[in-house]
């Protein structure tokens, strides 16, 4: 059996990169930065990025060199550490002074960072009783940056476990041993605090953080608080009893007395939050809160606020939220921050009113939200709304109680109705008649909200604040979710807390939900994703904005109104828009049901090919309504510096809608798809008008009309002057988020048996197959096994027993097999990491188990006869050609028995082949359960679904739903419209054999005439005779020609290619016959599933009844799941089953959708089987914004969550794809990656690269016209000097006679991919050469592969985005036989990160070392063997070498051509001169357009190939 890995400690690496841009004039020197706000920095920033040679200049750089740099031969430097030099360095470069948002010199960092400051000095040299205050705080510091940049951050501390422990405890306790802290180290301090929160799978970080947030917290509770919490929660009594007895005992042993005050896990957060409201009452805004009122309408903010103190009190407020927006962390933390009252104190602090407190404003309300979340803290159970409720009215009802009892001013408070009293201006008017002494009396001692000992206790606005915050009524997760506007509008687009810019750096924080490792509910898990989508679809809305009204050249015309002197392709003049029906509310809401309007407008200047995407419109296409008015005059460049984008643009409104339907000029409609319009009947579109209905989001209109009516605002809606619209495949953020909506406002249900995990909670292997209930005991393996010894050698743990059916032992077993999976294996965890026996399973490489043979358990196979499948070629079954590795049958064991099955499928190690594999038995196995397949593209589902057409699966069951089923290579059509037509094609094919089986018995053909009379015919003439002929058979066994002669169906079979029955044995005649007459019963099962489409008349009733009743395996996106869901749930649609490849490339909402795509039945998820397979190795979903990708997590997928929490996994481990030289790049990353047996073997894998010395090789690529990397915009980097290189060497390539489609071109930015294909097609397409495959970025070739790779890696500054060790996976696996990198060797080789690959690069020649004496694509020249070696000097040189290499064939070529015109003129010189033969070395190289499958082809389309 495979191993099954992620129980144990996984070493799970922080992937996302940071891109840093560096501040304008930065000298070389060990300056600060400028105190300038993040937010602030000017894009052209990037450009004027120091250079690689002020870095190697730098004084930090020289230090580094002298002190800790690794040396060429990879030593560190011996010189001895010095606390001095640390604490010189901390004080000198790390250390920022005043009131600035900048809390680190972050070029500074980030050049110790890089240079491994903290990997081999600071931690090396780590002793927790003696390291200096600055020796900690630096690495606090490194730790952070390497946060900030997401790359691993512990992985360097595990070395040295308990002194990594020792280092966690001196964090904590550096507050109080050490000196005073400044504002910017507090938030230092802080932040690493958040991070370690973050990273609660590490084991050592969550056993020393969690200590923090314990019961022993409640130590520091108020008298008054602590004894509430113990009545609400009694069964914690006996825990605290327990607990307080054992401390007390610890205490007596060392001779102390108990002071729970003194124990770090009990004070360290309380003084944590103490401090924090200390700062923010009077470091935040110098005048202190009484005066707020006046603050609020100050002009001068410097007098007023603290840059550094704002940036902590909003970091803190981050701390908070993530603390209790997880359970284990929220669990006894919650009381704390009620008791202290931390969100009170935040509403009433000036900051919170305060302009420049906006996003602390946000994170404040984010904070009480999950304050106040519906979740039972201590049971973990989600509360529903009727929970919520009573809650809330047990409270009033019990306050009204004490008020009637003890308060007589409230006598009238407490006769009130509870409506009456419930919402927060009527709390506050019933309770403004107290004084502050009874306030306080009330709060403090009846209530004990609040403790008397609490400074703010005298303060009656903040007493009230308390408890109107606890009796309110609050708006429930569904109301909330129900009234907020799907679509994003022009005060959401801009507002930068929410939506941030591109050139988010990471220094801040945002008032973003993230994703991390755990979620309180599924509400939580729905409503965090929700946000969080809706946000990043409202980012890509904004850049689209952007983009199209700039083109529009709005101005104001003579009469004052806005006109339009351009266009543009997105977005057109509206000639008149009303609304036409605003429907009234449903019962319970205050929303209108629905609200219409119709838009006009005019195509007449657009030209035809713009005027079809305009006219192509249709039903549920998201819209937007803008409003443009700009400026009289135009801004000055001051103004526009000044001004906001929605001002530049002269932008109002933005409204979204959705299209319901499109008329042309004179009415008619367009596009329809309700059937209302025959295809036959369909007519182009008249006139150039057009009038598109729209449904408007009927909760933003309602917010809109609340607004004018209200607060006297502008009514935006008779403002829209611009229709704008999206290409269609970025624009279906509506539907999911719909469907997200949809799912919050069901009790949707996840299956048990994946609840807990999902939320990540509880055991993580609960729900592997071998915890789960309803196992498959005898599996039916098909074609999985080729032989007997392949069975053998997939169960290396057990002994294999094969037995026939009786019991007796089968000397000569053949397949197919059935095995009996033994109760050890379902029972045993031998196969988990940390268990001693993981090291008897057998692996690839061939290393036996440590067990002697008789000590295995006993597995016992059945070899079995199929039936005979029927006399013609098509009854014969497909059969698997795969010889499926220990670890692949493992995998599939796993997948087709019940619950969560996980494997990893590192680059080339068979992911399809073995989902493909589970399918097949599956289907075989449970053939009345039904699958669903999701992938994240639709190339990745087209091989799938390729790869299933050649199993035993019959087509009829399979469908595939979506837009690239016209993609899929097969001759059958798999879509739902082909799959019908199929279907009635079929029929009749069918209908017109059962009229001949009719005549073939004598009867009328008219039982032919539907599937109907087909099915009486089967039961009264050919199931009847079968009947029959057993009973005769059965006593006449004796006689061997009886079956032939009898048998009743043999004219019908007369047409079979060879006769059926020999006469000779009545068994071998008899398995035939049965053999025929299966093949009669699957035509009839067949035409009783066909019934259906006759009964059904409409192709969409059709269509309807293949998706949800008849097909087996339902294939589509994760896309198409997530659009269609609605439609799903309509038509009923069920699977029992769900495979999901590329599951690591998926977002984490896009995975969970898929999981509810089917209506519960009472009250139980139908789900038994869920299949992830991907690789979190290699890159993640796509995500556009990096704010949402960094701060929170949105590229998580759930696979790599899954992985994070310790979910076990099968990683395959053997690769197919690359050389296994090649595969050593890469397979450093994957535990035990071995190599084929195919790769190994394979001829084509020994032999060399033509022309090259090695296989692979990194070459060093200088300073090309003196410059390295540039960058014209920001993120956009090119390297002109690597893209002369890489097109040199492909010419070179070329010129030898390699094809071009087994060539790609990769690289690491987009702005290098565009330069690449600039140069080619100057200097190829010009002198015949083509293109090469792809020209592409490393993110976009993921899932592909080429034989031959030349990979630039672009940049010479910083490492950039590679630092992502997925991303470098990902370049180093696409090659098969040749991998070739260009890079900057001084940059790459320092790289913590990428050490294992570049160290085996490094081993080889930085010089691109070539074999000139080969002249073809083909040599005999073994890997090993390098040839005799010429290297290249550089760019320049490699650009002559190629040339003259082209001259060479030039001269060729006209040699050839002269020696063809002396053959036609033989008299004219005498015999021919053999001489010209003599260039026949140089001539085996093709001429430079002679080479017809490539060159011509490729460049009759060149756009096909360089575009993707």
């Amino acid at each position: 059996m495979p191993r099954v890995l992620g129980t144990g400690t996984f070493d799970f690496r922080r992937h996302r990169v940071a891109e840093y841009p560096v501040e304008p004039g930065q000298e070389a020197a060990a300056e600060a930065l400028p105190e300038k706000p993040p937010e602030k920095r000017p894009a052209a920033g990037l450009a004027s990025s120091i250079t690689l040679l002020e870095i190697q200049r730098d004084r930090l750089t020289k230090i580094a060199a002298a002190n800790w740099l690794k040396t060429a031969g990879g030593e560190v430097s011996s010189r001895e550490f010095d606390p001095e030099l640390v604490k010189e360095i901390y004080e000198t470069e790390l250390l920022v002074t005043g009131g600035g948002r900048k809390t680190v010199p972050l070029q500074r960092v980030m050049i110790l960072e890089v240079s491994q400051y903290l990997e081999n000095y600071l931690w090396p040299n780590f002793d927790p009783e003696t390291a200096t205050f600055e020796h900690v705080m630096s690495m606090i510091l490194m730790v952070n940056e390497k946060f900030r940049e997401n790359v691993a951050a512990w992985i360097s501390f595990h070395d040295r476990k308990d002194a990594f422990r020792g280092f966690l405890r001196r964090v904590l306790l550096l507050k109080e041993q050490e000196r005073a802290l400044s504002i910017a180290e507090k938030t230092n301090y802080l932040l690493f605090m958040i991070n370690a929160f973050q990273s609660l799978e590490d084991e050592i970080v969550s056993e020393i953080v969690l200590k923090l947030v314990s019961l022993q917290l409640w130590h520091s509770l108020s008298s008054g608080r602590f004894q509430m919490e113990l009545c609400l929660n009694p069964h914690l009594i006996k825990k605290w009893k327990k607990m307080t007895r054992k401390e007390a005992k610890e205490a007596k042993k060392r001779g102390q007395p108990f002071d729970p005050s003194k124990v770090l896990e009990v004070r360290f957060l309380r003084n944590l939050i103490e401090e924090f409201l200390e700062i923010l009452d009077s470091d935040v805004i110098h005048e202190n809160h009484i005066g707020h009122e006046e603050i609020e309408h100050s002009d001068s903010y410097d007098k007023l606020s603290d840059d550094s103190s704002v940036l902590y009190c909003e970091r803190f407020m981050e701390f908070l939220i993530d603390l209790l927006s997880q359970l284990p962390t929220r669990r006894f933390l919650k009381a704390i921050v009620a008791d202290v009252a931390v969100v009170a104190k935040c509403h009433l602090s000036a900051l919170y009113t305060h302009d420049k407190g906006r996003l602390f404003a946000q994170l404040v309300d984010l904070l009480q939200f999950y304050e106040c979340f519906e979740i039972d803290d201590h049971v973990g159970t989600q509360l529903s709304d009727d929970d919520v409720l009573l809650a809330h009215y047990s409270r009033l009802q019990a306050f009204q109680l004490l008020a009637f009892k003890q308060i007589p001013k409230l006598r009238e408070f407490a006769l009130c109705n509870i409506g009456a009293i419930q919402k927060r201006a009527d709390l506050r008017k019933k309770l403004s008649i107290l004084s502050d002494e009874e306030l306080q009396d009330l709060v403090c001692d009846k209530l004990k909200l609040v403790s008397r000992d609490d400074l703010w206790a005298n303060r009656s606005d903040f007493l009230v604040e308390v408890l109107i915050s606890f009796f309110e009524k609050r708006q429930s997760q569904k109301e909330a979710i129900n009234a907020l506007p799907l679509y994003p509008n022009e005060q959401i687009m801009w507002d930068e807390s929410l939506v941030p810019s591109i050139n988010y750096s990471g220094e801040g924080c945002l008032a973003l939900p993230k994703l991390n490792l755990q979620f309180l509910t599924l509400h939580d898990y729905l409503l965090r994703n929700f946000n969080l989508f809706r946000l990043e679809s409202t980012y890509e809305i904004r850049e689209d904005i952007q983009e199209a009204v700039p083109h529009l050249l709005a101005y104001i015309n003579r009469e004052g109104e806005t006109a339009f002197g351009g266009w543009s392709r997105m977005a057109v003049p509206i000639k008149q828009f009303k609304i036409t029906e605003v429907k009234q509310p449903n019962i319970g809401e205050v929303k209108p049901a629905s609200v219409t309007a119709e838009v006009t407008y005019s195509i007449a200047s657009y030209r035809s090919h713009i005027r079809s995407e305009w006219d192509s419109l249709k039903e549920h296409d998201v819209l937007f309504l803008l409003s443009i008015r700009p400026s009289f005059e135009p801004l000055s460049p001051e103004e526009a510096a000044k001004s906001s984008v929605p001002q530049r643009l002269g932008l109002q409104f933005v409204r979204g809608c959705e299209v319901t339907e499109i008329r042309d000029e004179e009415g008619l409609l367009m596009n329809d798809f309700t059937g209302r319009i025959k295809r036959d009947e369909w007519k182009p579109p008249k006139g150039e008008l057009r009038t598109v209905t729209v449904a408007l989001d009927t909760a933003q209109y309602h917010m809109d009309v609340t607004d004018i009516a209200e607060k006297g605002a502008e009514d935006a809606y008779g403002t829209f002057n611009i229709l704008m619209r999206r290409k269609p495949k970025e624009n279906n953020f509506k539907a999911i988020l719909d469907s997200i909506r949809d799912l919050m406002n069901e009790s949707c249900i996840v299956p048990e048996w994946l609840h807990n995990i999902f939320l990540g909670y509880g055991n993580p292997s609960a729900a592997q197959w071998i915890n789960m209930p309803d196992l498959l005991e005898m599996v039916d393996f098909k074609d999985t096994f080729l032989d007997a010894n392949h069975l053998r050698d997939s169960f290396p743990d057990f002994q294999v027993c094969f037995v026939n059916p009786d019991g007796s032992e089968d000397l000569h077993p053949s397949p197919p097999f059935r095995i009996r999976l033994p109760k050890t294996m379902k029972g045993n965890t031998h196969a988990l990491p940390g268990n001693e026996k993981s090291s008897t399973i057998t692996t690839l490489n061939g290393d036996k188990m440590a067990d002697n043979e008789t000590e295995k358990e006993k597995i016992f196979v059945e070899a079995y006869v199929p039936p005979y499948p029927g006399p013609y070629p098509q009854d014969q079954p497909k059969q698997n050609s795969v010889r499926f590795t220990p670890t692949q049958i493992g995998a599939i064991i796993s997948g087709i028995q019940p619950g969560l099955t996980m494997v990893v499928g590192p680059p080339g190690t068979g992911k399809t082949d073995t989902a493909v594999q589970v399918l097949n038995v599956l289907y075989h196995n449970c053939p009345s359960q039904r699958t669903l397949i999701i992938t994240h593209s639709n190339q990745a589902l087209n091989d799938l679904f390729e790869k299933i057409m050649e199993r035993d699966v019959p087509a009829r069951y399979l469908l595939r739903l979506g837009q690239g089923e016209q993609e899929l290579a097969t001759d059958l059509d798999f879509s739902r419209q082909g799959r019908v037509n199929a279907m009635l094609v079929r029929r009749l094919e069918l209908l017109s054999e059962v009229e001949r089986l009719a005549r073939s018995l004598g009867l009328p053909e008219d039982v032919g005439y539907t599937c109907e009379t087909a099915g009486y015919f089967w039961l009264l003439h050919v199931y009847s005779r079968w009947e029959q002929f057993l009973a005769a058979c059965a006593h006449n066994q004796d006689k061997p020609s009886f079956v032939k002669d009898r048998f009743p169906f043999t004219e019908f079979f007369s047409n079979t290619p060879s006769p059926i029955f020999t006469g000779e044995s009545f068994e071998k005649d008899m398995r035939a016959a049965k053999g025929c007459f299966r093949h009669l019963s699957t035509m009839f099962q067949e035409l009783e599933e066909c019934r259906a489409f006759e009964l059904l008349k409409s192709t969409a009733d059709r269509a309807n009844y293949l998706m949800t009743m008849q097909a087996k395996i339902v294939a589509m996106t994760c896309t198409h799941a997530a659009l269609k869901r609605k439609d799903f749930l309509q038509l009923g649609f069920k699977y029992d089953n769900l495979l999901m490849e590329e599951s690591a490339q998926i977002l984490e909402i896009e995975t969970f959708i898929p999981m509810l795509l089917q209506r519960q039945e009472d009250g139980y998820a139908r789900l038994k089987r869920c299949i992830l397979i991907g690789d979190h190795h290699q890159l993640p979903p796509v995500v556009k914004n990096m704010a949402f990708q960094k701060y929170s997590h949105m590229d998580q997928s759930l696979f790599t969550r899954f992985v994070r929490l310790g979910v076990p996994y099968i990683q395959l481990n053997a690769q197919g794809r690359a050389r296994p030289t090649i595969a050593k790049l890469y397979n450093w990353r994957y535990r035990d990656l071995g190599d084929l047996p195919y790769v190994r073997e394979e001829v084509i894998f020994h032999k060399a690269n033509a022309g090259f010395a090695y296989e692979y090789q990194l070459i060093d690529v200088p300073d090309y016209n003196g410059k390295g990397e540039t960058a014209p915009s920001p993120w956009f980097y090119q390297n002109e000097g690597e893209a002369e290189y890489i097109v040199s060497v492909y010419i070179y390539m070329r010129l030898l006679g390699y094809p071009a489609n087994k060539i790609s071109i990769l690289t690491t930015y987009n702005g290098q991919k565009l330069l690449i294909r600039d140069v080619i097609n100057r200097r190829c397409m010009t002198s015949g050469i083509g293109p090469p495959s792809k020209v592409t970025t490393v993110d976009k070739f993921q899932g592909q592969q080429n034989d031959f790779i030349l990979l630039s890696l672009v940049r010479t500054r910083f490492v950039g985005h590679l630092r992502d060790v997925r991303r470098l996976v990902v370049a180093m696996s696409r090659a098969r036989l040749g991998l070739y990198v260009f890079c900057r060797r001084s940059l790459f080789e320092q790289c913590y990160e990428l050490q294992p690959t570049f160290q085996l690069l490094l081993q080889r020649p930085d010089k691109l070392a070539l074999n000139l004496d080969e002249t073809s694509a083909f040599t005999e020249r073994l890997v090993g063997d390098t040839g005799r070696i010429q290297f290249v000097g550089g760019t320049e040189e490699m650009d002559s070498l190629v040339n003259f290499r082209m001259h060479q064939i030039y001269q060729a070529q006209l040699m050839s051509h002269y020696a063809a015109y002396q053959e036609t003129m033989p008299n004219a010189n005498g015999p021919r001169d053999s001489t010209s033969e003599n260039h026949s070395e140089d001539t085996d190289m093709p001429a430079a357009n002679g080479d017809p499958d490539n060159d011509t082809h490729e460049k009759d389309k060149p756009g096909e190939d360089m575009i993707e």
